[in-house]
């Protein structure tokens, strides 16, 4: 089934993935694409909608990025915002100049007119500005929808050419109406039907992977994840026994962890599943090591060497199971979604697997959409929810040398610590939330003996994509319970701190 489809064409704003994201999330399938796409290629691509993204540039810099005015003659609706906004008023034939006056942040905006784009906006409402240049003229047939104190041509449009320009930001929510405005534009305008939800997405994906995988042999590095998690679950959902599932238990794991994703999917799923017990082995090569680079290097290379060693006795296999999701794509350049990709080179597994393809199931899907598959699969919200953690594991949160000792203390902390969150019915609100075991100790006192032990630093940061966070503002009660619980139940540790730091200046992990 060919889903109806929105394009957006990117030209290189900040807020680029969320318009994407946004669109999706009214149940209407869209892709991010170069803004350089030709008009044949968007009249092959047969979208419903156009959507022009925001930008850094000025469109009257002969060296911004434009597009061929043939693009608004394919009959196809086209909503511009931002850059996309001054673009559309530019190649028609209206007028944009540099603001004496920019606009950044929260404004009032003021509808004047009715339309298509507008229903069941009110007159006056709050908008999210960022823009230096502005609309001072629309194009011929056009008409002025809403203006603020500053912009003359904060929305304009042309109902019978079914286009439109929104100069601030609707994708995000700093804009009360501005979802609604998409919504609009989507259902009112390109006249949508809205039918892509992760329901028809598991469905027609299972379809297709029956198809392709046929009774060929499928392999899947398991790393406990959601993503890996995820897309090993539709291929098992789609050829069973067909797909051999490799994790490698570093030993570098949360408490629990390993035996929670051998329950879920051995157990509970039945998958065929192989566990690696290599704790020991990567105990002994990080031994005596403190650089956090060299850390990452040593586990990753000796990640390879542990799956090599497994794949090599499951033998030749057709397929390789990749977690590639929607923003990697995107990053990456390629810009092109399939469910199927040719033979490459991704962190050097497929380098040391004899296999065909690579299979990646949820390659056109955003973090949030496979959260929402994993949950239409059946998986517990333990794995579909898991917070983001690093590949290293907690190499990467004890400071200086990996022990035994110091792994034991900071699962133990970091399991308090979760835990007391996920009690509070805090673990939905907070991005990441964990323990780091630092590499400083302090005096303390416990009954009447002195103590030198270690300092636990707790770190739980608010994000959207964590580019940028901001740390998180606990309750003081429930860092108090943490901070006691610690103390008392975890050898080593006899002072807990609290990370009050924005991401920038740091970043969300320690190393």
């Amino acid at each position: 089934m060919q889903h109806e489809r929105v394009l957006v064409l990117d030209f290189g704003g900040q807020y680029n993935q969320l318009i994407a994201r946004r669109v999706r999330d009214l149940n209407v399938y869209c892709d991010l694409k170069p803004c350089d796409m030709t008009v044949e290629e968007i009249r092959s691509y047969d979208p419903i909608g156009i959507i022009f993204t925001g930008g850094p540039n000025s469109v009257y810099d002969p060296a911004s990025p434009h597009v061929p005015e043939a693009i608004f003659s394919l009959g196809i609706p086209v909503l511009g915002i931002c850059y996309g906004c001054q673009l559309i008023a530019y190649t028609l034939g209206g007028k944009v100049e540099h603001a004496p006056t920019s606009e950044y942040g929260k404004r009032e905006v003021r509808f004047g007119k009715a339309s298509p784009l507008s229903v069941g906006v009110p007159e006056r409402s709050i908008c999210w500005m960022s823009h230096t240049d502005r609309v001072t003229e629309v194009p011929a047939g056009f008409e002025v929808l809403a203006t603020t104190e500053s912009c003359p041509a904060a929305v304009f449009g042309c109902a019978e050419k079914n286009i439109y320009g929104i100069q601030f930001h609707p994708e995000v929510v700093h804009s009360e109406y501005g979802n609604l405005l998409l919504k609009n534009f989507l259902f009112s305008v390109c006249k949508a039907k809205g039918d892509w939800t992760m329901k028809n997405f598991v469905a027609e994906q299972i379809g297709r992977l029956r198809e392709k995988i046929g009774d060929k042999k499928v392999l899947c590095a398991m790393s406990g994840g959601v993503d890996s998690a995820v897309a090993a679950t539709l291929i098992h959902r789609a050829v069973g026994s067909q797909l051999t599932c490799v994790f490698v238990d570093h030993g570098l794991l949360r408490k629990y962890e390993a035996e929670e994703v051998m329950q879920v999917f051995r157990d509970g799923l039945g998958m065929n599943l192989v566990k690696a017990d290599a704790g020991e082995r990567f105990l002994e090569k990080l031994a005596g090591v403190s650089d956090p680079e060299t850390k990452r290097k040593i586990i990753g290379a000796e990640f390879i060497k542990v799956f090599e060693a497994e794949a090599k006795q499951i033998g030749a296999v057709d397929f390789l199971v990749q977690g590639t999701i929607y923003p990697d794509v995107i990053e990456s350049g390629k810009g092109k979604s399939a469910v199927i990709k040719s033979h490459h080179n991704v962190g050097g597994l497929p380098s040391v697997v004899d296999f065909q393809e690579i299979i990646e199931p949820l390659r056109d899907l955003f973090k949030d959409e496979v959260r929402r598959v994993g949950t239409e699969l059946g998986l517990p919200d333990s794995v579909v929810r898991r917070q983001p953690f690093p590949g290293p594991g907690l190499a990467v949160r004890i400071m200086g040398e990996i022990t035994r000792e110091k792994l034991e203390t900071l699962r133990d902390a970091d399991f308090i610590f979760r835990d007391e969150v996920a009690k509070a019915g805090l673990d939905g609100q907070i991005w990441q939330y964990f323990a780091v075991l630092t590499s400083c100790k302090t005096v303390g006192v416990m009954g009447d003996f002195r103590t030198y032990e270690n300092v636990i630093a707790l770190r739980a940061v608010t994000s959207v994509d964590a580019m940028t966070a901001d740390w998180a503002r606990i309750p003081y009660e429930v860092l108090e319970r943490v901070s006691n619980r610690i103390a008392n139940e975890v050898p080593h540790a006899n002072r807990i701190v609290y990370d009050i730091t924005g991401k920038p200046p740091a970043t969300i992990e320690w190393e």
